[in-house]
């Protein structure tokens, strides 16, 4: 197989859907020698900030001396952002060794995209020889996929409202199904407030795994040294990520006595880390500045917001935005349309997508004062800001994802961005 002929195999394997249960993973893993037995792991389960810190524990472990594997998902342009070791995305052979050896196996396992690419990354991870895989979950943590690892500690960072039809309707119910990676006897640490606290609490006494709740209004302090000034120089921008600096730094310490990590390794890991897509700002050559974030939910919607008139104040501001239709998108533009004296509503580039014209809709009762824009695309809409000297682009990982491709930060891999495209079975 090419590598292209390999992509258009696992678009195939989307056509399945999504699967709630570990059944067909644990399956797959065990025709492929279960290679999650040869590794060890941090599992992070959450609403939001699940990729940022799971990329700082990376950073900080990488500082260390470790080898260290990052899984996350979804991808933002190439399909090989999903498996990394030492922020080195999966060779493309890899991964077209990797699906020919899984994909006679799964022949009659039936495994979905993201079971086979959990497995395919547990056999990847273990060929490397990973001294540890920070492994972030897909959808909930009870029945995802990943939950068939056990790990050094597991790592829930909030919990917010977002995947109702599937995780249930309160916070409650998604708290349960988050720390469902709570596993006996090992640590837990959370940066969770009330009524989700409760919940994981509950849960942790019962497997009788210690709990550490992270306050994520403060920087955690160490036995190694108070590091608050080291958190305050985060290179990510926004307070939440000072929030999951804090978790990731608690959960070194907890594991402190397994993985020893210097200080100055905390401090080189920290300084370093890197997370596309989430505040990022790209500067364009006429001095006009560009801000990228994911904001897919109305938690994120309120972080983006805070961070503008925090990092980003500015009398003049262009939104670009486009949100998925599974989304809470009438909440996402209540809480983002009065940001902007012009805003450009696009359609994600998604069978998913909010139509354009219903964004613009509840745009316009938001914020009726607001030029509104209505783009058939992300490519003509964002040709509707030339010369305006802040744009945020944001409503979805997808849409972001896309502009990465268009500003030529990543390389075009349209035909891989599909793969994040999927569905529950029924």
């Amino acid at each position: 197989m090419t590598y292209a002929e390999t992509i258009q195999f696992l678009y195939g394997l989307n056509l399945f859907g999504a699967n709630f249960g570990l059944d067909p993973t644990r399956k797959l893993a065990a025709l492929a020698g279960n290679p999650q037995d040869r590794l060890r792991f941090i599992h992070v389960a959450g609403t939001n900030g699940k990729g940022s810190t799971c990329a700082i524990l990376e950073s900080i472990y990488r500082a260390a001396g470790l080898r260290v594997g990052l899984f996350t998902s979804p991808h933002l342009v190439s399909f090989r952002e999903r498996i990394q070791v030492d922020r080195q995305l999966i060779p493309e052979a890899d991964v077209v060794r990797l699906v020919e050896e899984l994909r006679l196996a799964n022949h009659e396992n039936a495994a979905t995209l993201f079971e086979f690419t959990t497995v395919m990354a547990l056999k990847y991870f273990a060929g490397q020889a990973c001294d540890l895989v920070i492994w972030e979950t897909g959808l909930g943590g009870r029945l995802d996929a990943t939950n068939i690892v056990v790990p050094l500690a597991s790592v829930i960072t909030n919990i917010g409202l977002d995947h109702q039809q599937w995780l249930g309707d309160t916070l409650e119910k998604i708290a349960a199904e988050k720390a469902g990676i709570i596993k006996p006897g090992i640590p837990v640490l959370t940066a969770a407030e009330s009524p989700a606290l409760e919940v994981i609490a509950t849960l942790a006494r019962q497997k009788n795994a210690p709990l550490t709740q992270v306050n994520p209004l403060l920087c955690v302090e160490s036995s190694m040294a108070a590091l608050s000034d080291l958190v305050e120089s985060l290179p990510l921008a926004g307070d939440h990520q000072t929030a999951n600096a804090a978790l990731a730094l608690a959960t070194v310490n907890v594991l402190q006595a397994l993985i020893p990590v210097s200080e100055v390794a905390c401090r080189a890991g920290l300084a370093s880390v890197s997370w596309p897509g989430r505040l990022q700002l790209i500067r364009q050559p006429d001095g006009g500045q560009i801000l990228l974030d994911g904001a897919h939910n109305l938690a994120g919607a309120e972080v983006l917001s805070r961070a503008l008139a925090k990092y980003f104040p500015a009398d003049k501001r262009t939104l670009v935005l486009g949100i998925l239709q599974d989304k809470d998108w009438q909440l996402i533009c209540r809480q983002l349309a009065p940001l902007a004296g012009k805003i450009i509503v696009v359609p994600v580039a998604s069978s998913r997508t909010a139509r354009p014209a219903e964004l613009a809709e509840v745009c316009r009762a938001a914020h009726p004062a607001a030029k509104i824009i209505l783009a058939g695309t992300l490519q003509t809409g964002l040709a509707q800001t030339a010369g305006d000297p802040f744009v945020v682009v944001t409503g979805s990982l997808y849409l972001v994802g896309e502009a990465l491709e268009l500003f030529g930060v990543s390389p075009a891999r349209n035909p891989e961005r599909g793969l994040n495209e999927w569905r529950p079975q029924t």
